[in-house]
């Protein structure tokens, strides 16, 4: 049942005043609550009157005064209140249609929602909204908004979404612009299509919006081996992205003249397919697109270094730690420098190679528990394994303590096959010298 309550939190605003589970929020102060986004925005008020229904069907009304922005304490089931809204497009680069078949439905759902934007940093297209969808982003502000562009060039944008919407990115940017909204741009990039000169001027056009667009997080296209009727997409190589780099570099340059921050940056991967080191700590200023794999491996190895000094030296331990091809020589550069100032605790690194979705898809994230099982089954001789949390699932479909892999397999189905207690460790590495030191034992 849409809006039911499923928690009440002990001790809250909503618990003091009777409000119980199974009961169904239907408005805020006269306005019928929709989703997840009105409750948030009407819920903030110094004084709000809620009206509820009881399961006997009864309606109550519940007049609180409470500070501005105190929380209610209620959870709802379905976490946005509301179905995920569809999205409308056949992007050529869409990796959920690179997906096998035979992995849990949620997987080949394609989502473009805006709540989901806000609540969770999942990237919109803007092509799947009506312009009341976007005037009620403007009306409660909801901002930072994370955005697709791919292209501001319509005719193009179109052919790679499929969507005949698709041309009209630059007249929505510029309305949200004008109210303020920030946004953070994304550019999947595919060599041929919108790479070179058409990515220059998609920066280009997208800086005129600065600083409301705050900044470009450009990634390269993954392609796996399930592209079955769909079009011939060429990957990056090591030429071709040293191109990119220096391409973009020119760019950068004038922004952080301008500016003091080069605006558009391009995901680690490019850098390590390139063969350069990626850029210093100050270049990624904030980290503002980790999740966008823009400054991953600068991040940790900054964090394992200062860290580093928390590392207790009268441990002593065994671990393995597993990643993907893109990530591996950084962990064995931590696993070694951790090695290195406790000479007591072992760190064996596995690079797992990705069966599941083929050798061109090389991120640890992407890794399947089958792949993992399968590469490492009978070579761990450690007491641990360290696995990072992006190799689990997360969002709507999935409760925060669900531990998921993409092949549906968990951490107890690896802890069994590998015959290993598995450590799940942050994807940025910030709680990595805690947790090796919290399973190490006394010298």
């Amino acid at each position: 049942m849409k809006n039911l309550i499923k928690k009440v939190d002990v001790g809250s605003i909503a618990e003091e005043v009777g409000i119980e589970v199974n009961d169904v929020l239907i408005s805020i102060n006269g306005t019928p609550i929709e989703d997840i986004i009105d409750y948030k925005f009407l819920a903030v008020d110094e004084e709000v009157v809620l009206e509820i229904e009881k399961p006997d069907g009864e309606i109550w009304e519940y007049e609180i005064e409470k500070e501005y922005g105190e929380n209610l304490g209620l959870e709802f089931q379905g976490g946005i209140m509301d179905k995920a809204k569809r999205c409308s497009n056949n992007c050529m680069f869409c990796f959920i249609d690179q997906n096998p078949k035979g992995m849990r439905d949620t997987l080949y759902f394609k989502d473009d929602d805006s709540r989901l934007s806000f609540l969770q940093g999942n990237f919109v297209t803007l092509t799947n909204m009506k312009d009341e969808d976007i005037d009620r982003i403007i009306r409660y502000k909801i901002s930072p908004i994370n955005i697709s562009v791919h292209t501001t060039n319509p005719e193009l944008r179109v052919k790679m979404l499929k969507n005949r919407f698709a041309g009209s990115i630059m007249e929505r940017l510029k309305k949200l612009r004008d109210a303020e909204i920030q946004m953070h741009a994304q550019v999947v990039c595919i060599p041929n299509i919108n790479n070179g000169e058409e990515l220059r001027k998609t920066v280009t056009d997208l800086y005129e919006l600065h600083p409301y667009v705050k900044n470009v997080a450009v990634v390269p296209v993954g392609v796996t081996q399930f592209r079955e009727n769909l079009p011939k997409l060429d990957t990056f190589n090591h030429e071709s992205a040293k191109n990119e780099i220096l391409m973009i570099e020119d760019l950068q340059k004038k922004y952080i003249e301008e500016t003091g921050a080069p605006f558009v940056r391009l995901s680690d991967e490019f850098y390590i397919t390139a063969g350069i080191d990626v850029p210093n700590e100050e270049f990624y200023s904030g980290y503002d697109q980790l999740e966008d794999g823009v400054g991953m491996i600068r991040y940790y190895r900054e964090v394992v270094k200062r860290s580093i000094e928390f590392l207790n030296k009268d441990l002593k331990g065994s671990f393995s730690m597993v990643t993907g091809e893109l990530a591996y020589n950084e962990i064995k550069r931590s696993a070694d420098l951790i090695m290195k100032h406790n000479s007591n605790i072992h760190i064996d690194v596995y690079k797992v190679i990705n069966n599941f979705f083929g050798n061109t898809i090389t991120v640890a994230g992407l890794l399947t528990g089958t792949d993992i099982i399968d590469q490492l089954k009978g070579k761990i001789n450690t007491d641990y394994l360290i696995m990072s949390s992006n190799m689990f699932r997360k969002g709507y479909e999935l409760a925060p303590a669900d531990m998921v892999m993409l092949d549906d397999l968990n951490i107890h189905d690896i802890e069994e096959a590998l015959n290993v207690k598995v450590i799940v460790c942050d994807y940025t590495g910030d709680d990595l010298i805690d947790l090796i030191n919290a399973n190490c034992k006394e010298d």
